[in-house]
């Protein structure tokens, strides 16, 4: 049988490799993908991405023991004003350490704390000068929330906790508010969170019309997690959209370019819903105050509008018996009028009367007859000629005294 060595063994030949080889301290630029903190030690996954900065090209472990974990990140926090954290680029001391059970790691000894810009945060400051230039940074912030802002189209992942957290706080708020939520499922981690979220507004841009709002919400996470909400085409996607979009992405460190051109931002998910609330009840309140303005402006108004009745009523009685009184007298004066009138009439109509009947005397036939005129009737009418008589007719001739009757026997028409 073959000569051969047991894993330990040949782990032994390694450990003792490495620490001839590699007996000395070494500087080196990584990206921190993944920080974790266990027993006071800070373990570390490092990365160097491919020039375009989306492929890795090299990985690493490193620890930093909790002794020096705790001098190295006072220094570094003071210093570099920002957490050490994932998504930043570091400058590290570090030694080579390999264990026969736990295998190869660099140990940390020392880091510089004013080499702190990361690949990620200098896409980010790219990617937000790109959306600047392009005139689309700040469309969002240009929209407005509904007065009646109650149909919410949620983004998330259907059983994350941040999104529970956000439907139990909406449901549950102090005042009985009711909100109407309709999910579009989207991945929130990973690869394909941007492709899925822009997947996602695109749905709810074909139900637009049943909607007041996008909401984007998911649970913290490693910083590492939050790479897919800072790429350029889901900020475009978001800063063009019509409707306002509020972003719930991440706990108080995490700022992503999503929540810089979203319309609003919060921190999490019941952050963002109770913003939503407040905005509701802030508008309610509002409206209150409107009704309230409406009825006091409304009884201010009947109270002027009764108080010119009053006046007007007073104008009126007052005018009414001005004009009583010149009516009143401007009567008097007609009739005073009229009766001279009457009189002057009535005297012109007697002195009329009076001719009439005057003239009436002098044709009375009775006086004729006096003067030894007499008249003749035919058959009860008067005979004004004599050719209206036949010999044989009956006449009846009238004198002053007496009257006669005769037969006409012959008749003369001359005159």
């Amino acid at each position: 049988m073959e000569q051969h060595r047991t894993l330990y063994e040949l782990n032994q030949l390694v450990r003792d490799a490495v620490e001839m080889s590699l007996d000395e301290a070494y500087w080196v630029e990584a990206e921190l993908q993944d920080v974790r903190i266990s027993g006071g030690h800070c373990f570390m996954v490092l990365v160097e991405k491919s020039p375009d900065g989306s492929t890795p090209i090299a990985r690493a472990e490193a620890v930093c023991w909790s002794r020096t974990w705790a001098v190295l990140q006072r220094h570094f926090e003071r210093v570099a004003g920002q957490p050490f954290a994932s998504g930043i680029k570091v400058l590290l001391q570090v030694v080579a350490s390999f264990h026969e059970a736990h295998g190869f790691k660099w140990v940390v000894n020392d880091v510089n704390p004013t080499f702190t810009l990361g690949d990620m945060l200098l896409r980010r400051r790219q990617i937000v000068e790109k959306l600047k230039a392009n005139g689309i940074y700040d469309l969002q912030h240009g929209l407005s929330l509904p007065a009646n802002c109650q149909r919410i189209a949620v983004v998330s992942n259907e059983g994350a906790a941040g999104f529970g957290d956000f439907c139990n706080q909406l449901e549950h708020n102090t005042y009985g508010l009711a909100f109407r939520l309709r999910l579009y499922p989207a991945t929130m981690q990973g690869e394909m969170v941007e492709q899925s979220i822009v997947n996602a507004l695109n749905q709810i841009y074909q139900d637009i019309e049943d909607a007041d709002c996008v909401v984007i919400i998911r649970g913290g996470g490693a910083t590492s997690d939050m790479s897919g909400f800072d790429t350029y085409t889901l900020a475009e996607n978001i800063a063009n959209f019509p409707l306002p979009v509020i972003t719930g992405i991440g706990h108080q460190r995490d700022e992503s370019i999503v929540d810089l051109v979203a319309f609003q931002s919060a921190k999490t998910p019941t952050a963002v819903a109770a913003l939503l609330v407040e905005h509701q009840l802030s508008q309610l309140q509002m409206l209150g105050q409107l009704s309230q303005r409406m009825q006091m402006a409304a009884a201010e108004r009947l109270n002027c509008a009764k108080e010119h009745v009053v006046r007007l009523s007073n104008a009126i009685n007052s005018l009414l018996a001005l004009v009583t009184t010149r009516q009143a007298a401007r009567l008097d004066q007609i009739g005073r009028g009229m009766q001279a009138c009457v009189e002057q009439r009535l005297l012109k109509e007697s002195h009329r009367l009076e001719l009439i009947r005057n003239r009436l005397e002098l044709s009375d036939p009775a006086r004729l007859l006096q003067k030894g005129y007499s008249y003749t009737l035919k058959e009860g009418k008067m005979v004004k000629s004599a050719a209206q008589l036949q010999p044989g007719d009956d006449i009846e001739t009238h004198l002053a005294e007496g009257s006669f009757h005769a037969t006409v026997t012959s008749i003369d028409n001359k005159q």
